[in-house]
């Protein structure tokens, strides 16, 4: 570990002085064990140093560190993993991809933000009496569109589904037709990334959602939001068929009327999601289409075909 031989280092070369000087000492001066412990006294001063822990994307300090105050290398390296666990958990956040407004106009999503905590650990349990200050791995992402690459998205296909609902329930007619303009509009770039509960969030009631049969433990039972895995279920075969990268999937635990079996994807917030990634070299938008008299919801995958044509 760089922190105890950095350590042992200067003390080594210390006492070497000390030798030195003690064999000219004479008589009236100070005993060599005099001049030693001051320079002990000396050295604990020297590396009485912080290390301070750096936010890089504005310089801003976030925290500072004493590394040679710790004795017990153990408990140093669990308290740094402690550390690594807590920034991560302040800074990591998901991708919020942009979306296209009714008017045609780009609403900028939210970046991902990433504590890379396996860099960060090896930093700090390797630390050494010269290091001052450490930069935290952060990698940030931006949502990849702009105003000029969303142009004509619709005009090709690349993926569609379409599943069927009773109409004459309306809580859960209600619940599907929520969360499907929730992800209508939806632009992802290439290696954007969608994550289905955090675009449609929490069932709750104040957002309208109502009561409707939810599957929980193989059983049929009431509550609020059911339908809305029949939204994430068109969306994930539609997803399928364009060929874009599934990189989060569950099913449910009994079989669902609307698709066929092991073609659902449920979720459940805050403990299952739906995600997946722009694996192609251009933008694609999902796009919602409900029929609510007919009792049909269709979500299409679509590009331009400017951008497909050059595939």
């Amino acid at each position: 570990m760089k922190r105890k031989w950095g350590l042992l280092l200067g003390i080594s070369v210390l006492l070497a002085g000390c030798s030195v000087e003690a064999k000219a000492t004479v008589k009236g001066e100070a005993s060599p064990a005099t001049h030693l412990e001051k320079e002990i006294q000396m050295s604990a001063k020297q590396f009485e140093h912080e290390l301070t822990l750096i936010d890089q994307r504005n310089d801003s300090v976030i925290q500072s560190l004493k590394p040679f105050d710790y004795t017990d290398e153990t408990q140093y390296e669990e308290e740094m993993k402690a550390l690594v666990k807590e920034l991560a958990s302040v800074y990591d956040q998901p991708m919020i991809p942009a979306r296209i407004s009714q008017d045609g106009s780009l609403i900028d999503g939210q970046s991902r933000v990433i504590l890379d905590e396996q860099a960060l650990l090896e930093q700090l349990t390797n630390v050494s009496v010269f290091d001052r200050v450490v930069e935290l791995p952060i990698t940030e992402t931006e949502p990849n569109v702009s105003m000029e690459t969303v142009m004509g998205l619709e005009e090709v296909v690349l993926g569609s589904y379409t599943t069927r609902f009773d109409p004459s329930v309306k809580g859960r007619t209600t619940n599907i037709a929520l969360s499907a303009k929730e992800i209508d509009q939806i632009v992802l770039g290439p290696g954007d990334r969608f994550y289905f509960n955090l675009i449609v969030g929490d069932s709750t009631p104040d957002k309208g959602y109502q009561l409707a049969t939810v599957i929980e433990n193989k059983q049929f039972v009431t509550g609020y939001g059911g339908g809305i895995c029949q939204t994430s279920s068109t969306l994930y075969n539609a997803v399928e068929r364009a060929g874009l990268e599934i990189i989060e999937l569950h099913h449910h635990s009994k079989e669902v009327g609307y698709v066929p079996k092991g073609k659902d994807a449920t979720i459940a917030y805050g403990f299952k999601d739906f995600k997946f990634i722009n694996n192609k070299d251009y933008p694609v938008v999902i796009k919602t289409i409900m029929n609510e008299s007919a009792g049909t919801l269709e979500v299409q995958i679509t590009s331009a075909g400017r951008f497909v044509a050059g595939q």
